[in-house]
């Protein structure tokens, strides 16, 4: 599986809700314009729809854009909705939590998901 090292000291996520749609440059738009910093500083920039089920994490590796992606098929993503600045500051590890399904203010997960095939 791969996600992101729990290591990472700077995960920034962008409170507001952005277009699945967007790709690389899109999203590198808005970390540079709404975030104010560098898209290749070596943070991650983690990036949520409007549903809560699909979120996207910018990063930036030596000579290139990274992009990871997932979505849920059940449940949504307990994304920090009462925090007032327009970006929120995570750990590695606090992302991680975030993926695997935890409420990270409440560290309560997901239900684990059992299927056999895809519809």
């Amino acid at each position: 599986m791969l996600r992101p090292d729990r290591g990472i000291p700077e995960v920034y996520l962008h409170r507001a809700p952005v277009d699945m749609r967007r790709q690389i440059d899109g999203l590198a738009a808005i970390v540079q314009g709404v975030l104010g910093h560098s898209p290749m500083s070596g943070a991650l920039f983690v990036f949520i729809n409007k549903r809560r089920d699909k979120l996207k994490i910018l990063a930036w590796e030596k000579n290139g854009f990274i992009v990871w992606y997932k979505r849920l098929e059940a449940e949504k993503f307990k994304w920090p909705v009462r925090e007032p600045a327009a970006v929120v500051t995570f750990s590695g590890e606090q992302l991680n939590w975030l993926l695997d399904g935890y409420d990270v203010s409440a560290m309560k997960p997901h239900k684990t998901l059992h299927y056999e095939h895809v519809a």
